[in-house]
């Protein structure tokens, strides 16, 4: 009788042990642990965090650590840490969280356009994935890379097609880099290459003239007509002298891009820069800016017209006065200067 109470102790007890097991189990594993209110939270696993790292970050989402921890031993995550951009649903468990850490490393939108350098375009990447501006910018300057895919420091920037892209945020400074020499590749394809061949340009040449073009006028609607007048130039053997280079020369003579250019004076054409489109005839060695693809389509496809002249039209502002002979430019450009002076811009 002894022994049976005793066999009978041990059995309920095993039994109450083995349903406070199972309730910890339950508890840990199936019970939501998240802290939060919005619908979301994100983390951002560097690709040397370790599994401390990664607590460290989670530790202000969750109601429990401790039960997390258990279960992330429980599930080998603590020595399988994957770098990326997760995110943690509200009401997640234990066992969805570290299942959406291991699996579900989330692709970002990145984009870019309008950067004026390759220091500029280091920094706008930086903000968006992983690698750092200092890691991009030494492989955008590569010289090894650039010399074996056709550029130089110069024609570096016509690499990078202003665009959106889905990238994962654990992308590496190389991995960006070779991934949009690809996209520059498929950018230009047999077609686009077929129509700067036509109209007398390189790739690299279109993109340098489309800089200006995109510098000249944020019209969409007006670009082709600015290409064609910069086409009409270069085809008669004309200095495009236009004025961003001029303004681009100065900023890379100074070696500041933070200068605000707004009036471009008569000492400044004579300022002796390869960009300087006043004194140095054909197309700029290199971009002055990054073009938008409508710019460069707009030279592809320029608008065959007679003009040689275009001045910034005052009745409509954001467009140009366009002209066929230099009186009639000289005409259109009185009503511009007297505008500028107007309002005492000096520089």
């Amino acid at each position: 009788m002894y022994i049976r109470k005793i066999l009978l102790a041990v059995v309920i007890i095993g039994a109450i042990a083995g349903m406070a097991f199972a309730y910890f189990v339950y508890n840990a594993v199936f019970v939501p642990n998240t802290a939060f209110e919005n619908d979301k939270a994100f983390i951002y696993i560097r690709s040397n965090d370790n599994f401390n790292a990664v607590l460290d970050q989670l530790e202000p989402l969750l109601e429990n650590k401790n039960t997390f921890l258990a279960v992330a031993k429980r599930k080998s995550y603590v020595t399988n840490v994957r770098p990326g951009k997760y995110a943690i649903e509200k009401g997640m468990n234990n066992n969805d969280i570290i299942n959406s850490l291991r699996s579900r490393n989330i692709p970002i939108q990145l984009s870019f356009n309008n950067q004026e350098t390759l220091e500029r375009l280091a920094g706008r990447i930086s903000a968006q994935i992983e690698a750092d501006s200092l890691s991009l910018l030494a492989e955008f300057k590569d010289a090894k890379f650039l010399k074996a895919k056709g550029f130089e420091f110069g024609t570096a920037l016509a690499m990078y097609v202003p665009n959106s892209y889905e990238f994962f945020w654990n992308t590496s400074a190389q991995e960006f880099r070779d991934r949009m020499y690809k996209e520059y590749k498929r950018f230009w394809n047999d077609q686009r290459v077929a129509k700067a061949k036509e109209i007398g340009l390189t790739p690299l040449e279109v993109v340098s003239l489309a800089s200006i073009v995109h510098k000249e006028t944020a019209k969409v609607d007006e670009r082709p007509r600015v290409a064609g007048v910069y086409m009409n130039r270069l085809n008669k053997n004309m200095l495009l002298q236009a004025d961003p280079t001029v303004i681009f020369a100065i900023k890379k003579e100074s070696g500041d891009f933070d200068t605000i250019i707004k009036r471009v004076l008569y000492k400044d054409l004579e300022l002796d820069s390869p960009y300087n489109t006043y004194k140095y005839s054909g197309v700029p060695p290199g971009p002055i800016a990054m073009p938008d693809i409508s710019a460069v389509d707009a030279v592809l496809n320029y608008e065959k017209n007679d003009y040689l002249y275009f001045v910034a039209d005052v009745e409509k502002f954001g467009y140009h006065k366009f002209a066929k002979t230099l009186s009639q430019h000289n005409r259109n450009k009185q009503s511009y200067v007297k505008w500028l002076n107007s309002t005492d811009i000096r520089r």
